[in-house]
């Protein structure tokens, strides 16, 4: 039987590997297997007090430790939108490294969370639950900008497009949908990026917009998304600036139901091939 990974790109905050850690168990009480959480970087910088005692898994130091045991068989869940370098690059790399050192391994890779050209539109009703909650508390419509962490990959910028038109052709929307990005490359090969947040969000504010929904394109909390992250930071800027402002964020797609439905038949459909 292989060792199911449930593996996401790593953060150095810890609110981020346990809450990996919560969805990994949740995914694992629905579908019976035992799922492990792991990162492919950074989590192992973050001091295992904070973890409860016991350190995050790091993807080499994971699979090394499970080949020394006898396991070579694994089953990867990723949590990631599209298909980034971690998936196409990362990944294939530390697998090269491993079998160069223990030999035989094998590692299955499910598919994303929004397979392209395909998608799911799953991922469109998180983000529109999410909207419509937070639209109940603003007593006025708000604009609505949806926004993802940016990608040099064109392909990862077209999941949010894709989930954007989406959301724009929903039963029942009564939002105005534009996108952003947290953050982009400097130069004109990356203006499929779109819109910088801050910069979106001041443009709104110049023109007397005064209620905004952030709608999180983010799984975890960590450094970019959750309490004081890089998001509330970016919006909290703009109304120093704007004060008129308020704006709301949504919650993350981790707390969403609907993605353990999505990640258990990933985890199906990998195991039927």
């Amino acid at each position: 039987m292989p060792a199911y990974l449930l593996v996401d790109n790593g953060s150095k905050k810890p609110e981020a590997t346990l809450r990996l850690r919560e969805l990994a168990a949740s995914l694992g009480h629905h579908t019976g297997k035992k799922i492990h959480a792991v990162s492919l970087q950074h989590a192992d910088a973050i001091d295992p007090a904070q973890l409860g005692g016991e350190p995050a898994n790091i993807f080499s130091n994971f699979v090394r430790a499970q080949l020394e045991q006898g396991q070579n068989a694994f089953l990867v869940i990723p949590l990631f939108f599209g298909l980034s370098r971690a998936l196409t690059s990362f990944i294939p790399q530390q697998v090269e490294k491993l079998q160069a050192e223990f030999g035989q391994l094998h590692v299955r890779v499910a598919d994303v969370i929004y397979p392209l050209p395909d998608g799911d539109e799953r991922l469109a009703q998180i983000m529109f639950d999410h909207i419509h909650a937070a639209q109940s508390s603003f007593a006025v419509d708000a604009k609505v900008v949806l926004v993802d962490h940016g990608s040099p990959s064109p392909k990862i910028t077209e999941v949010r497009n894709r989930v954007a038109q989406s959301l724009r052709n929903m039963p029942g929307k009564t939002y105005q949908l534009a996108e952003a990005v947290m953050e982009r490359r400097e130069g004109k090969e990356y203006d499929f990026n779109g819109d910088l947040l801050e910069c979106w969000l001041s443009q709104q504010a110049q023109k007397g917009v005064d209620s905004v929904i952030v709608a999180m394109m983010f799984f975890l909390p960590g450094r970019h998304a959750g309490s004081c992250g890089d998001i509330e930071t970016i919006c909290e800027n703009v109304v120093k600036h704007h004060p008129h402002l308020q704006y709301r964020i949504t919650p993350l797609i981790g707390e969403h139901p609907l993605l353990l439905e999505i990640l258990s038949d990933r985890l199906r459909s990998i195991e039927e091939k």
